[in-house]
């Protein structure tokens, strides 16, 4: 994908303080851990993977889980899960504001906890709870999850970065311990456009990027995504939910600028500002359909 965000728009980067000792709390913890259940944003599959799973996954039973479902096409679902099953891996797809998937969840959690279990009678030990670690990106969706699982409100949640900032036992049933802990990020966004499609998918704070240039990106992008079916991106969409085509400079380019500038002179009184971010929430919350900004 082309150069997005403009050569002037400032870096995205993003790691405050509550991160970086949630991240020693973790790492801390990760030997107590007997599953790893990791949860990403379907619409942003590799951005929101941690360079450093690996390293914490090790000699650990791992659950991939791709949350928020709903908020892309199936024809990008199957195209995702051809590809993670390809590399080895089983994805469980859920969306924790419905409950879609949880149940299933729930059972392969179970499931690995039987067979930890099971390798533990083989060596004359008792069986216990298992204990697994839920681990993600801010704002991927883990505490719904962990509320869904529990049948009950027992973490805070909320449609923004950083709501979990302490790590927390919670009992899921006779045979599972859970470990909720705070969203975790690289310490260095090095792949910007990665950084940009967590900024659009609020996965990191706002205090991270230029709200304005942000939009003007996504404007852009949602112009390249057109050429690609499984994005799920029709031609004409933002002229359709806004009532402005997106013009074209010097034939080719979409001038996001021009389109943010007349969008604002319609919907926000010339507020540049107030539009970038009705633009940015209509996408957040779906009123722009299902998206996937990230494809196999």
């Amino acid at each position: 994908m082309s150069e997005l965000l403009s050569a002037a728009a400032p870096a995205i980067q993003w790691y405050p303080g509550h991160i970086a000792k949630a991240e020693r709390a973790l790492t801390d913890n990760l030997a107590k851990v007997d599953l790893v259940i990791e949860v990403r944003d379907a619409r942003i599959p590799t951005a929101t993977g941690h360079p450093r799973l690996q390293r914490w996954i090790q000699g650990k039973q791992h659950l991939l889980v791709l949350n928020r479902r709903d908020m892309i096409p199936t024809a990008a679902r199957e195209a995702w899960d051809a590809w993670f099953r390809a590399q080895g891996q089983t994805p469980w797809w859920s969306d924790a504001k419905a409950g879609t998937g949880v149940k299933q969840l729930q059972q392969a959690a179970i499931r690995a906890g039987d067979a930890l279990n099971e390798r533990r009678r083989s060596r004359g030990m008792k069986p216990r709870p298992v204990r697994a670690l839920m681990l993600g990106f801010p704002n991927v969706g883990k505490s719904a999850l962990i509320n869904r699982l529990v049948r009950q409100k027992v973490v805070d949640s909320a449609r923004r970065a950083g709501v979990t900032r302490s790590l927390r036992w919670v009992r899921l049933g006779q045979d599972l311990d859970l470990l909720d802990a705070p969203g975790v990020l690289p310490p260095r966004l090095d792949d910007q456009l990665a950084a940009l499609r967590l900024a659009l998918c609020d996965d990191i704070g706002q205090a991270a990027y230029d709200g304005e240039a942000v939009a003007m990106a996504f404007v852009r992008m949602l112009a390249e995504l057109e050429a690609v079916p499984a994005a799920g991106v029709s031609a004409g969409l933002l002229e359709r939910r806004y009532g402005l085509p997106v013009p074209a400079l010097e034939g080719v380019t979409p001038d996001a600028h021009g389109w943010l500038e007349a969008a604002a002179g319609r919907h926000t009184s010339g507020d540049l500002a107030r539009m970038a971010q009705r633009l940015l929430d209509d996408y957040r919350r779906g009123m722009l359909g299902p998206l996937a900004l990230e494809l196999p």
